[in-house]
């Protein structure tokens, strides 16, 4: 199944008492994507809360090593001021 934000795929499966529960899928690995570019701060966005914190992994669906990536390219983003550390 596609969902509709970002393309991402989504596997539902019901726990015992009837929850849907959800497993997600890396978006880097869903498109291919080998690097993070800090310079693509539409992208980085997205992984950024409300409050300026960078998205967790559980929350975000993306594997280990784009997760550690992403991280690495927000925090580059933020030093050269592409990306505000703090909202509101």
């Amino acid at each position: 199944m596609r969902d509709r934000e970002g393309g991402k795929r989504i596997i539902k499966k019901r726990d015992k008492s009837g929850i849907v529960l959800r497993k997600r899928f890396c978006r880097f690995c869903a498109d291919k994507i080998k690097a993070i570019d800090y310079k693509d701060f539409k992208r980085l966005e997205s992984f950024i809360k409300e409050r300026g914190k960078i998205a967790s992994t559980r929350g975000s669906g993306n594997c280990a090593k784009h997760q550690r990536m992403l991280t690495e390219a927000i925090k580059k983003a933020r030093f050269i001021s592409l990306v505000p550390y703090t909202r509101g």
